[in-house]
């Protein structure tokens, strides 16, 4: 795709959002009392935006104009904190983290797929130079404590000399039988055919029946051929199978990669390019322009003196330079004016982010003329704008302090006035604000270390562990298609493995990736993910960290276990963790089996360990992380019914049930895991009987399964022995499901979260959140006076 493309894309997608921001403002004039009309423009305008998100990630990430780009970003980080708002809103109305849209989508004429959150490649594109870094130090000190060598050389183990002699003659007299038996055969053979070349010399060979024998078989086996050509010809025009080298990458997408990559080199030039023409024009307007601009405010001021004499018949006093000096003179603002401004705000705080970058796109690039920029590089007249700007506040700096003291001698010379001096007790105003404003600082427990010898001291601990390499969409499944239908009939259904994937890239991945989004989006602190095993918990907490690039902290109890001893240990520990998580954000902190933490009755077999030494330190942490904190706390658990839901609850702010996988993700599971590790599937494999069969079984499972079956022989028998069913139905049967009462064990837990409370009350009694508050005053109300009479 060439720029012209792109700019064509964006200015098609400012438009969208320019007629979607005009419509968000006339929804919040308008009161709705509907629930379900009010979720559905909520969904309406979440949904939209996500197209938006999309088509401006994409331009941002291609488009090569270093200004266009800096405008782009703006809105693209607004329109992540507006999702975000949005979700939130959803939240809150429907007192359920999972949100079906069947309905909308079918409105708006959009296929499920277009639900998938993007995920902004500059998260990792950015920095790509300090995470290579950050994984050789890693690496580096991982080979030096030898924790990588130690792991290998487990694997492998030794073996005695006569043990060893003995393995390989054993192998070598296999070797040789099997060379003898094939030897023998091939013997057989040849007595075999000479035996029936004499049988038939002595019959009598019929021609005419011989050859209608062959004629028989080939006109059988060419009908066989050509009705099974047929078939497919059909199955592929009706669209259900698709057409030949259909998966095949081809020549188009592989050219079109090669330009992505330019272009990627391109906007690093241009960039550079920026950055340098930022300094040299602004020092040219500075030697060309800067003498007349401080002559024109010299004249401006003096004027301003000379007026004020005039009107007043005194001098003017001179705004001091906290109140802005010479520049709140000539500001059109009238306090009425900026009263009304203030009264004008919007709930979201995205909403004027957005607005303002809509209303710089219209005032300089919707009708700019470009036709001599054919390369896309810097515009140097908007430079100039910006700098002439900066340049003339720098120098209103200097030009108020000369005219502050050219009044001075004015009213000396003209009045004879003297100024009072109000500088002194300024500065005791200023001294009392300081006190007021100091607060009590967090003790820095390692001053005099540095942050590579705390890093080091993490890795070595293996409190900081290196995350696998698992982007979020190897996190397979399929949507749900028929959640608003259920929900009309009052069914709550089990959310799918890609609800599961939404709610991760909204509440993990895009707020740790920008750290505007999570300075200003609703703040989610901590994160739990609850769910049987083997349905992708850590995979997830992987994800995380690879498509944001954190630092990955593990402190599940297993693995604090022994170190850091005693209160002040685990203080300390909790320091270092912090620290490095806050200098090298973003991080994800991952509290594996967290149930433990938070244990009914520590259990006596674990009493040793001491799994509840975070229990009462996890609410403190996250009290002390901030918005500027890229921090997230996650926790997993296939047990949460072990732990005391109160403090649990407390410090997990979003619980996330993650489910078994749905018959439509296994089947997706089935044929993309079945792919991935080297098979090949054709017709002869039934992937919706597996899908059928494996009901209760989970991601980890059907991995396993996969494994065990194609093994390297498997794999390389496939062309004459193609893959079925029954090899890996046979594999699964040994194995132990998600039982049904699993499954709703996880469901009646959930049910005592508060989310779940609310929820299940909002279903039981149908009516909100402000409502129910009424109706139990009213309660109270009418006990009080039950016990009076």
């Amino acid at each position: 795709m060439s720029n012209a493309m792109y700019n064509k894309m964006w200015h098609q997608t400012q438009e969208a959002l320019n007629s979607l921001l005009d419509k968000e403002s006339e929804s919040t004039t308008e009161p709705r009392r509907n629930q379900v009309l009010v979720f559905q423009m909520l969904a309406t305008f979440y949904i939209k935006y996500l197209q938006i998100f999309r088509n401006l990630e994409n331009v941002y990430d291609q488009i090569v104009h270093p200004q266009k780009r800096l405008l782009i970003r703006k809105i693209l980080d607004g329109v992540m904190g507006r999702i975000l708002e949005l979700k939130n809103e959803m939240v809150e109305l429907e007192l359920t983290e999972f949100h079906y849209f069947d309905d909308v989508l079918q409105d708006l004429k959009l296929a499920p797929q277009q639900l998938d959150i993007p995920i902004p490649k500059y998260f990792l594109k950015e920095k790509l130079e300090v995470i290579k870094g950050r994984e050789r130090i890693l690496a580096q000190i991982l080979a030096d404590s030898r924790l990588d060598v130690d792991e290998k050389k487990s694997s492998v183990k030794s073996m005695p000399l006569e043990e060893a002699v003995k393995l390989i003659q054993v192998a070598e007299r296999a070797r040789q039988g099997r060379l003898r038996a094939m030897f023998m055969k091939q013997i057989f053979r040849q007595e075999y055919r000479a035996k029936q070349a004499k049988i038939l010399s002595e019959k009598v060979v019929d021609l005419e029946a011989a050859a209608l024998q062959i004629q028989k078989v080939w006109r059988g086996f060419r009908q066989y051929k050509k009705t099974k050509k047929q078939r497919e010809d059909e199955m592929m025009f009706l669209g259900m199978n698709p057409p030949p080298l259909f998966n095949e990458v081809s020549a188009t997408m592989m050219q079109a990669e090669k330009v992505t990559s330019l272009r990627n080199e391109v906007q690093t030039k241009h960039e550079e390019k920026y950055r340098e023409a930022l300094v040299t024009i602004k020092d040219d307007l500075k030697l060309v322009e800067g003498p007349d601009i401080k002559d024109n405010l010299q004249d401006q001021i003096r004027h301003w003196f000379i007026e004020c004499r005039n009107l007043t018949g005194t001098f003017p006093d001179y705004p001091n330079a906290e109140e802005g000096g010479s520049a709140v003179i000539f500001s059109n603002k009238t306090p009425q004016q900026e009263e009304d401004e203030g009264w004008k705000m919007s709930p979201s705080v995205f909403l004027p982010a957005m607005e303002e970058g809509n209303n710089v796109y219209k005032d300089v690039w919707k009708n700019r003329d470009e036709s001599w920029n054919f390369p896309q590089d810097y515009d140097p007249e908007l430079i100039r704008q910006e700098k002439r700007e900066e340049l003339e506040s720098e120098i209103r700096i200097q030009v108020d302090e000369l005219m502050r003291q050219e009044l001075k001698n004015l009213k000396l010379a003209v009045n004879r006035e003297k100024e009072q001096p109000l500088k002194a007790g300024k500065k005791k105003g200023d001294k009392k604000k300081n006190k007021g404003t100091k607060g009590k600082k967090d003790k820095d427990l390692t001053p005099d270390r540095t942050l590579e010898s705390l890093y080091t001291e993490l890795v070595e601990e293996g409190l900081l562990i290196r995350a696998p390499n698992v982007n979020l969409s190897d996190y397979i499944g399929e949507y749900s298609y028929l959640g608003t239908t259920l929900r009309q009939v009052s069914i709550e259904p089990m959310p799918s493995l890609l609800d599961v994937r939404q709610l991760i890239a909204l509440y993990g991945i895009l707020p740790l990736g920008s750290a505007v989004v999570h300075e200003r989006a609703p703040l989610v602190k901590s994160l739990l993910l609850a769910g049987p095993s083997g349905v992708g918990k850590k995979m997830l907490v992987h994800a995380i960290c690879t498509e944001t690039g954190a630092n990955l902290f593990n402190l599940s109890a297993a693995n604090i276990a022994g170190k850091y001893p005693g209160k002040s240990g685990l203080q300390m520990m909790l320091h270092v963790v912090f620290k490095v998580a806050r200098q090298l954000q973003p991080s994800v902190v991952w509290v594996g089996d967290t149930e433990k933490t938070f244990y009914k009755k520590v259990p006596s077999a674990e009493r040793m360990i001491e799994p509840k030494r975070l229990k009462k330190q996890l609410p403190k942490i996250l009290r002390l992380l901030k918005p500027s904190d890229r921090i997230l706390i996650v926790g997993t658990t296939r047990r949460p019914f072990d732990a005391e839901l109160q403090s649990f609850c407390k410090v997990y702010q979003k619980i996330i049930l993650v489910p078994r996988p749905d018959y439509a993700s296994r089947f997706v599971l089935w044929k993309q895991i079945i792919q991935r590790n080297g098979g090949v599937i054709t017709n002869a494999l039934n992937v919706s009987c597996l899908a059928k069969v494996s009901d209760g079984f989970t991601q980890g499972h059907i991995v396993q399964v996969v494994k065990g079956v194609l093994t390297d022989r498997r794999i390389h028998r496939q062309s004459y022995k193609p893959l079925m069913a029954v090899e890996f139905i046979t594999a699964l049967a040994s194995m132990n499901p998600v039982y049904q009462e699993e499954e709703e064990s996880f469901k009646n837990w959930y049910s005592k979260t508060p989310m779940g409370k609310k929820r299940a009350l909002a279903l039981t009694g149908g009516i909100t959140e402000k409502e129910k508050g009424k109706g139990e005053k009213k309660k109270q109300k009418g006990n009080k006076e039950k016990k009076k009479k």
